[in-house]
């Protein structure tokens, strides 16, 4: 009767080798496509731009004015009624930043001369449509501003504004 080996081969060096290098270019892959998942997702702190923007307090905010937020790009326009709209300050026409002017009561464009009332309508084209809202919340007193929501509108309509 032939005796059988049953001893299992043993590991060469080439065979270890191949496997550490399998496993480093699996972790290397792993650890790129986690890294690239990172990237493209968005990270958005409290109190920054695609986030919810604390304001203040409402008091803060006089009837009939303008209030600019230049970290979080948009204006807060409080309505002669109390009322509260957040305008996006990006031109509808083509995306330039539009400054409020105190002195003429208006968003005036410096790209294309486009005019906006303080309810963000159109005065003077050549912009197609008022400028955009982001949601206001108001708690407690405190006025937010979501700029994670942008709403875009064709014009100023009452059931916008938030009290």
């Amino acid at each position: 009767m032939a005796k059988t080996n049953t001893t299992p081969p043993e590991a060469t060096r080439r065979d270890f080798l191949k496997m550490a290098w399998a496993g480093l270019g699996t972790l290397a892959i792993a650890e790129a496509g986690l890294m690239s998942a990172m990237f493209m997702l968005p990270r958005v702190g409290e109190g920054e731009f695609g986030g919810l923007i604390t304001a203040g307090e409402v008091e803060s905010f006089p009837p009939n004015s303008v209030t600019p937020f230049t970290q979080g790009r948009f204006y807060i326009s409080r309505l002669e009624d109390g009322g509260f709209l957040a305008l996006y300050r990006k031109c509808t026409h083509l995306g330039c930043t539009v400054p409020w002017e105190q002195t003429d009561n208006q968003f005036f464009c410096p790209c294309h001369a486009s005019a906006f009332d303080e309810r963000g309508d159109v005065l003077n084209p050549p912009a197609p449509r008022a400028l955009d809202l982001f949601t206001v919340i108001i708690e407690d007193g405190i006025v937010m501003v979501d700029t994670g929501s942008l709403t875009e509108r064709d014009r100023f309509d009452p059931s916008q504004v938030v009290y």
